[in-house]
């Protein structure tokens, strides 16, 4: 059986199709503004996807070097 993906999920892969890898980094800078001024819970919602977002690209990128092993990107 396929897992189910996450509405977390669905929104990491949602924000790398429309602003790619730089929005891991973007929703990193986000989360630390909203846990410094006073909203730990939303910066810790925000790091969720974040993460997701993350283990999103790397499997990609595991299946592209899967793919095709003579243009491995180290």
């Amino acid at each position: 059986m396929i897992p189910r993906r996450t509405l977390t999920d669905n929104l990491a892969l949602m924000i790398l199709a429309r602003d790619g890898i730089a929005a891991i980094w973007q929703l990193n800078l986000e989360a630390a503004e909203a846990y410094r001024t006073g909203h730990p819970f939303a910066a810790a919602s925000i790091l969720e996807i974040a993460d997701a977002a993350e283990e999103a690209w790397l499997r990609a990128e595991g299946a592209r070097a899967f793919a095709n092993p003579g243009c491995a990107s180290l």
